[in-house]
């Protein structure tokens, strides 16, 4: 990974505390999937099958991580939210998505953000998973879904 992107390009007092975040989710995100890199290749050139399953299974966990950071960035900056909702889950070709997306129209920013948001499909299951060799996640207790039933609780 670059040097670049390890320390601040600016003066941390002269940033905001957000921005300071932004930045360690930015940096551990390409850490992330770099790992995925370095796992996959150690996989695909191992010649022992069982240690071929575990650095696939690393590998597994680090797309997990990188994921958990995406959607970290997504909550927090409304121009991540737009475009991570435009390119994402779609059936159609990626270099068509945006104009799929806004029906044509160059409308872009916070303002359509949030229509864009309310008009929204459910998200579909990817057929990414399939393709990478991912087995999707697997049903059942999650920290969202604890959270949930303490809410219905209280």
């Amino acid at each position: 990974m670059a040097d670049s992107s390890q320390g601040l390009h600016e003066e941390a007092s002269e940033l905001s505390a957000l921005t300071r975040d932004v930045h360690r989710a930015l940096v551990s995100l390409q850490e992330e999937l770099e790992a995925v890199d370095w796992y996959r290749q150690r996989a695909e050139a191992c010649r022992d099958g069982e240690l071929r399953e575990v650095l696939l299974h690393n590998m597994r966990e680090e797309i997990e991580h990188g994921a958990m950071v995406l959607e970290w960035l997504r909550r927090r900056d409304a121009t991540f939210d737009e475009h991570l909702r435009t390119y994402l889950f779609t059936d159609v070709p990626i270099t068509e998505a945006e104009e799929a997306a806004t029906g044509g129209t160059e409308e872009t920013g916070p303002d359509t953000t949030a229509a864009k948001q309310a008009e929204a499909p459910p998200v579909a299951a990817s057929p990414v998973a399939a393709a990478a060799s991912v087995t999707p996640p697997q049903q059942g207790l999650t920290l969202g879904s604890l959270k949930q039933q303490d809410r219905e609780v209280a």
